[in-house]
C-alpha cells in the first residue's frame, strides 16, 4: 500500500478518535462529576430522574475511553507507518515513467 495511504488513512482514524470522544464523550464526563460530587448517577428519561448504578456507569466510562484511545492509537500506528516507510520514490526500474522508461511513449 502506497505510503501516502497510510499516512491519510492515520489522520483519518486520528480525528475520528477526537471526533467520537467529542460527540459522546460528555455523557461520560457527567457521570464522573456526579459520582464525585454527589456520589449518586442519575440518568433523565422522558424528563425523569432515573438512578443508575455509578459503578456500571464507570466501567462504561472505561470501556469507552479504551476504544477512543484504540482508535486514535492505531491513527498514530498508521501515521508512523506511513511517515517512516518508502514513500512513492522507491519506484521499480519497469514501472517509471517518463524518460529512460519501459512504457512505449
Amino acid at each position: 500500500m502506497s505510503d501516502i495511504r497510510l499516512t491519510l488513512i492515520g489522520v483519518a482514524l486520528v480525528f475520528a478518535g477526537f471526533l467520537v470522544l467529542g460527540i459522546f464523550g460528555q455523557d461520560h464526563y457527567n457521570f464522573a462529576i456526579q459520582e464525585k460530587e454527589f456520589g449518586d448517577c442519575f440518568t433523565y428519561e422522558d424528563g425523569k430522574q432515573v438512578e443508575v448504578s455509578c459503578a456500571e456507569q464507570m466501567q462504561d466510562r472505561t470501556a469507552f475511553f479504551g476504544l477512543v484511545i484504540t482508535i486514535i492509537g492505531a491513527g498514530i500506528f498508521f501515521l508512523i507507518m506511513g511517515i517512516r516507510g518508502k514513500w512513492d520514490q522507491d519506484v521499480k526500474p519497469q514501472d517509471k515513467v517518463g524518460p529512460d522508461s519501459s512504457f512505449p511513449s
